[in-house]
C-alpha cells in the first residue's frame, strides 16, 4: 500500500481559478416539464430509514468534514440505477434547446492526456492541478474539444456538466438532485460504515469494482480497470442496492452546499461550492483518495469538468 494520502486538492478543477472567457448574453429557454417522466424506468425505490452518515477513518480527510458520524435519517425516495449518460442528456437538449455553462463560457477543463500537442499549446493550464487545461469547445458533446465526439460514448456518463445544467435536466425530467444524505445512503446500498461501496476492500479477489486512476498519478494509468477516462455508466458490479459506479467514474453532483452551515442561509452566490460525491476515473490513494463512500468534494455551481457529472432522484 502506498503511503497515507494527506489532505490535497481534489482532482476536479474550478471555472473561478482561471481568467478566460466570459459567458454569452444568450438566455435559455423556460424549461418545462418533459411530457411524461423520462427515464423512470431506471430509478430504485429505496425505503429510507436511519443509517450512520459520515467516517472517522484514519483515511478520511477532516477538513473535507466526512464527520463527525452521525445517526441521520432518510426518507423514502427513488434514485437512479446510473448517472445520467450522454444519450440521456441528449434527449433533453434536444427537446428543450437548453445551452449549457460550458457553451456559454466557450470552454472546459479537459485532463492532459485527453488532448493533442496542438491543444496543450493554445490552451490555459490550471496553477496548483496542472494536469487541468481550459480547452476551448470542450463541452458534452465534444468532450475533448473540437473534433471530438460522444458518438461511442452514448452509454457512458454525461460530463462537462454544471450543477445548474444538472438542476435544469432535473427539472424537465421531473427529478431533482439528491442530498448528500440520500446519495451516501444509497451509495452504502445497506452496508453499514464500510469503506467503499461494496466493503473494506478495494480489490475484492483481485477484481476491479471501480473506475479510478492506477499508476502513479497524473504522470502513468496502467490501466488497470480497463478505462482511462468514463466508463459505460452500468459498467463493475452494482452496489447492494443495485446502483452502479457510486464510487469512482465521475463526480455526481448534490443539491447540498458543501459548507453544511450554508444550506439554512440566504447569503449565497455563484461562487459558493456546491458538494460532491463519488469520486472519478481521476482518483488515486496517493493524492485525492475521494472514491471512498463517505468522500466529500465541491465546485462552484457553474463550473463544468472532464470527470463531473450527476445522478437523480425523485420524491416518493
Amino acid at each position: 500500500m502506498n503511503e497515507k494520502p494527506y489532505h490535497k486538492a481534489c482532482c476536479t478543477a474550478s471555472r473561478g481559478s482561471v481568467v478566460k472567457g466570459v459567458p454569452e448574453s444568450a438566455q435559455n429557454p423556460n424549461i418545462e416539464k418533459a411530457n411524461g417522466k423520462p427515464f423512470g424506468e431506471k430509478m430504485v425505490y429505496l425505503p429510507g430509514g436511519e443509517f450512520l452518515l459520515g467516517t472517522e477513518d484514519m483515511d478520511g480527510f477532516p477538513a473535507d468534514k466526512e464527520g463527525p458520524v452521525e445517526n441521520v435519517t432518510v426518507k423514502p425516495f427513488y434514485i437512479d440505477q446510473t448517472a445520467v449518460t450522454n444519450r440521456e442528456f441528449k434527449q433533453f437538449i434536444e427537446e428543450t434547446g437548453y445551452e449549457t455553462d460550458a457553451e456559454k463560457y466557450g470552454w472546459s477543463f479537459v485532463f492532459y492526456k485527453f488532448l493533442s500537442d496542438k491543444q496543450l499549446k493554445k490552451s490555459q493550464q490550471l496553477p496548483g492541478t496542472p494536469w487541468w487545461f481550459a480547452v476551448e469547445e470542450a463541452y458534452w458533446y465534444q468532450p475533448e474539444g473540437k473534433g471530438s465526439d460522444i458518438k461511442t460514448r452514448m452509454e457512458h456518463p454525461v460530463i462537462h456538466v454544471s450543477w445548474n445544467d444538472a438542476k435544469a435536466f432535473c427539472k424537465w425530467a421531473d427529478k431533482r438532485l439528491p442530498l448528500e444524505k440520500e446519495w451516501e445512503f444509497a451509495a452504502r446500498g445497506g452496508l453499514e460504515q464500510k469503506k467503499y461501496a461494496w466493503g473494506d476492500v478495494l480489490h475484492p479477489n483481485g477484481k476491479h469494482y471501480c473506475n479510478i486512476w492506477q499508476g502513479d498519478f497524473p504522470r502513468t494509468n496502467t490501466k488497470e480497470d480497463g478505462y482511462l477516462g468514463t466508463a459505460p455508466a452500468d459498467s463493475f458490479p452494482p452496489n447492494g442496492y443495485g446502483l452502479y459506479n457510486t464510487a469512482g467514474n465521475v463526480w455526481e453532483w448534490c443539491s447540498d452546499w458543501f459548507d453544511k452551515s450554508m444550506n439554512l442561509s440566504p447569503k449565497v452566490g455563484l461562487q459558493t461550492p456546491k458538494a460532491m460525491r463519488g469520486g472519478s476515473y481521476l482518483c488515486h490513494y496517493s493524492y485525492c483518495n475521494r472514491y471512498r463512500v463517505a468522500a466529500r468534494s465541491s465546485n462552484t455551481m457553474d463550473s463544468s469538468t472532464g470527470n463531473l457529472g450527476f445522478r437523480c432522484v425523485r420524491d416518493v
